[in-house]
């Protein structure tokens, strides 16, 4: 973490500025939060803390990162990257960065802009951390997110919780927000295994309060996937905690599997005061 994108995060307790001093990071009220080995910091208000461990759990998060660093999400990546090129992007936050593929792919692809990532998986911030050592990360959550007013030209939002409050708080006035969803026949193969009927993915209404939407770019492929692979995209999905044991056992069995992926890529610009 450098000293300039420190300065893009604020205190959890009272909202300052945070200052980076050796390897911690202190506001003007003496609050101080040191720096992990991996040069992330954990900025998750303790009132905010929910579980013990909050977040996506481990499990889940190195399924993801097996996963997407084989290049199986990179035709949708670069469609990302692309519309990220037409905004303006000299500073980004990523809302539920993840374990950070996502960051480095689009810090290659746009000429390193200054990315700040957060997500309440201690886990996955861990390991972005890791990835993507230019950048910095911290753990927190979208509803009292780590990052001072006004900081951002661009927030990405990638299947994550949508926070409209903070997210406009966090942009600046005219910078834009890009909302990823899932498209209606997102993993629809492998639902047909999990599930005895399985279903389309809800499409939802798409005009947030303080946001005006601009455009929509839709990204979609077909995946056929072999040994591993198979299993490591249903252990990053949230299919993997709500399908019955029968639908699981279906998917253990299956060596080979294709299925639909698309994201639709939803394009806001945060409202002037």
């Amino acid at each position: 973490m450098t000293p300039a994108l420190a300065g893009a995060l604020r205190c959890p307790v009272c909202a300052g500025p945070l200052l980076l001093v050796g390897r911690s990071l202190r506001c003007p009220k003496a609050h101080s939060f040191d720096l992990a080995r991996e040069g992330y910091a954990n900025l998750l208000a303790i009132q905010k803390k929910h579980a013990a461990d909050p977040g996506d759990g481990k499990e889940m998060v190195r399924a993801r990162r097996a996963f997407l660093a084989t290049g199986h999400y990179q035709p949708l990546m670069a469609v990302l990257a692309e519309l990220c090129g037409t905004l303006p992007h000299e500073k980004i936050v990523d809302a539920g960065c993840g374990e950070g593929s996502y960051d480095r792919f689009l810090y290659d692809a746009l000429g390193e802009p200054q990315i700040v990532g957060f997500d309440l998986s201690k886990e996955a911030v861990r390991l972005a951390a890791r990835l993507v050592p230019e950048a910095a990360f911290c753990v927190g959550g979208s509803f009292s997110a780590p990052v001072r007013d006004g900081w951002a030209d661009l927030l990405l939002n990638i299947f994550s919780p949508f926070a409209g409050a903070e997210f406009s708080r966090m942009l600046r006035p005219g910078g834009h927000l890009i909302y990823a969803v899932p498209t209606a026949r997102h993993l629809y193969g492998l639902k047909e295994v999990l599930y005895t009927t399985p279903y389309e993915n809800e499409v939802k209404d798409t005009r947030y309060e303080g946001f005006d939407f601009v455009t929509e770019r839709e990204a979609a492929a077909t995946l056929t996937l072999e040994g591993e692979s198979v299993q490591q995209l249903f252990a990053m999905t949230p299919y993997y905690w709500n399908t019955p044991a029968e639908g699981a056992a279906r998917l253990a069995e299956c060596d080979r599997l294709t299925t639909e992926i698309g994201f639709r890529f939803l394009v806001y610009r945060r409202q002037s005061e």
